[in-house]
């Protein structure tokens, strides 16, 4: 998408001139290729006979697109005629379960060109291309090893709720287009200052630049795929998905260990398993449904205690080493918030919570050292990461420790079963973390069945057990 967005009409204007006029001859490896004239008249007459629930203008800014990939870049638009039939039939059927127009399949063509592991500059993953607290919101896991906006099913679920949830905002499929690409915030801003009128060429000028080029690209690449044939756009090496089934995964397991021991390719078994980013699932995985081919389902399960056992036993430690130490990780570690305060450095900070300063980057996007009081940070902190907290954790503080402890926390209430803290006004479990000797705030949450970050003044929280 990233390529595309920045090629905008005014460029097509001197790109094109005595290229479109007649048909004309242009070398394709070497061999003549006949690239027929575009008539704009007809061009217009054929988008105005795709029956769509979705307007497709057609005006300049179209004509520009419609001309870059049925001429500039005839080889963009070959190679997507290669791969549709690979994913097509599913976005097919999952927008016909959410009723919506088919051809909103053609939006994953302009975000990544049908590559389910495309990533853009600014971060957005697969086939739908989905920021990373978008793709959570709608319930697409990422960790290290696995990152679901690259599965192609999972992502293609979350587009059509997304979709269908911008629809409902707006009340128009050309709006809702603009806000798949903008967010709907900006889309919003745009009819604001548009006097609030209700039409995307009615608020086009309003738009940011990279919006502004989202939807004629879109109305160009549907009218380029339905009639390729007339533009001589055809291709022989069609890809088509292999049948496939599913394997539950409960361990450990490396993926090209698994393949050679079943002689499959590992290019195929990563082709259907787009998600698996490092060519393994780690130890905590469960109920993962790995997708193999057919053919072999029968094989695997008879044998399936030999393979299982052999793929878990091939790189697992030099993975989680590398989990544990690429920068921005957050393999194994919990989610907590700080708020900045006078003095902080991020040096400063890096060094309270056993982190590394270009962790702390990564995590908040940060681009150099500036930060600023009362700033929120995400910081990915080891459950244990000091040998306090560690002995803490376990329950192995020596006497010396435990008085220590004891003169540090003096809120600390000891009842029968325990030691409880009493939540006050403006507390969070981090603050109370801190109180008593950095006790992980994974342990508090365990000890009283959280399962957020929520508490109330008042409440009593189990902090140890004695």
């Amino acid at each position: 998408m990233d390529r595309l967005i920045r090629l905008y009409p005014l460029f097509f204007a001197f790109v094109f001139i005595g290229q479109v006029a007649l048909g004309q001859d242009i070398l394709k490896n070497g061999i003549p290729e006949f690239i027929p004239e575009i008539n704009y008249e007809l061009v217009e007459d054929r988008l105005s006979c795709i029956q769509s629930e979705i307007p497709l203008t057609f005006n300049a800014n179209v004509q520009s697109f419609i001309e870059y990939f049925a001429i500039r870049d005839r080889a963009y638009s070959r190679n997507i005629l290669m791969k549709k039939e690979v994913y097509f039939p599913l976005f097919e059927k999952k927008l016909k379960e959410y009723g919506l127009p088919d051809e909103l399949k053609y939006l994953s063509v302009i975000e990544s060109a049908l590559n389910p592991n495309a990533i853009s500059r600014v971060g957005a993953v697969g086939l739908w291309q989905f920021m990373p607290a978008t793709g959570r919101s709608f319930g697409l896991h990422q960790d290290w090893y696995i990152d679901e906006r690259m599965d192609p099913e999972e992502s293609t679920e979350a587009a059509c709720k997304y979709l269908k949830q911008l629809h409902n905002i707006f009340d128009d499929w050309e709006l809702a287009i603009a806000a798949y690409n903008a967010g709907p915030g900006n889309v919003r801003k745009a009819i604001r200052r548009s006097g609030y009128k209700k039409r995307f060429w009615e608020v086009y000028r309003h738009l940011p630049r990279e919006t502004r080029s989202y939807l004629p690209q879109f109305v160009a690449i549907i009218y380029t795929l339905k009639y390729a044939d007339q533009h001589n756009l055809t291709t022989i090496d069609q890809q088509f998905l292999p049948e496939y089934d599913t394997i539950r995964i409960n361990q450990y397991f490396h993926l090209e260990t698994f393949c050679n021991q079943l002689n499959l390719c590992y290019d195929d078994l990563a082709k259907l398993n787009p998600q698996i980013k490092r060519g393994a699932l780690p130890a905590k995985t469960r109920n993962f449904p790995l997708r193999i081919p057919s053919d072999l389902k029968n094989h695997i399960v008879k044998n399936r205690i030999f393979l299982y056992d052999t793929a878990a036993k091939v790189g697992q430690k030099k993975l989680e080493y590398l989990a544990r130490n690429t920068p921005g990780s957050t393999f194994g570690r919990q989610k907590i918030s700080y708020r900045v305060r006078n003095g902080d450095v991020l040096g400063k900070i890096a060094i309270r919570h056993h982190v590394r300063v270009s962790d702390l980057r990564r995590w908040n996007r940060i681009r150099g050292n500036l930060i600023r009081v009362g700033q929120r940070l995400n910081i990915w902190v080891l459950p244990a990461y000091s040998s306090k907290t560690k002995k803490l954790y376990t329950g192995t503080l020596d006497n010396k420790d435990k008085s220590k402890s004891k003169q540090t926390g003096s809120k600390l209430k000891t009842g029968e079963k325990g030691k409880f803290y009493q939540v006050k006004q403006g507390d969070t479990l981090w603050d109370i973390s801190k109180l008593y000797n950095d006790v992980p705030i994974a342990r508090i949450k365990e000890l009283n069945n959280l399962t957020g970050n929520k508490i109330k003044p008042g409440q009593k929280l189990l902090i140890g057990t004695d």
